[in-house]
């Protein structure tokens, strides 16, 4: 593939095998590691490391040395950026998610929608998307790459389909 789109506007990125919830029968040991994906390419052209366009970006980029393109990598499971994430998803019956590997999501359809008969000004709304922001604790990859436990034992989280992974 890289080579394929190699001198084409094209990015082309290459992501980590994820466990996106609970039927894609996941297991870290068919996991090949961005790192060695790296390795790889690095085997057959020159790369040069590239600066993130913006804060929380989860491709590390990379540009081939003579200028013919570029290429990233997400390294979801093996380099988990948690803590740099700037993501949040809306699913279509209106609960917030802010974690691909959530295991509920914020009911945001009442606030939208209006509640008890009370209209919600875009200031008002935009508040409480803010206090919910600041209080996420999601650190699903993070704790499963550090071995802790991630959730409560039998605690299902979305499937990533469900909400647009």
């Amino acid at each position: 593939m890289a080579r394929h789109f190699r001198g084409t506007p094209i990015v082309l990125r290459f992501i980590e095998y994820m466990d996106v919830g609970a039927t894609n029968g996941w297991r870290m040991d068919e996991v090949l590691p961005s790192a060695q994906v790296i390795e790889r390419l690095r085997e057959q052209f020159a790369l040069q490391s590239i600066d993130p366009n913006y804060a929380g970006e989860t491709a590390e980029r990379w540009r081939y040395a003579d200028g013919m393109g570029e290429i990233g990598v997400i390294s979801s499971v093996t380099q988990a950026f948690c803590h740099d994430c700037n993501r949040a998803r809306l699913s279509t019956e209106g609960k917030l998610f802010l974690c691909l590997f959530a295991s509920a999501g914020h009911d945001l359809r009442a606030l939208l929608r209006g509640h008890g008969g009370r209209t919600y000004s875009d200031e008002e709304i935009a508040a409480a998307i803010g206090l919910i922001w600041q209080r996420r604790d999601d650190r699903y990859s993070e704790q499963r790459s550090a071995q802790q436990p991630a959730r409560e034992p039998g605690e299902r989280r979305v499937e990533m389909h469900y909400i647009g992974g």
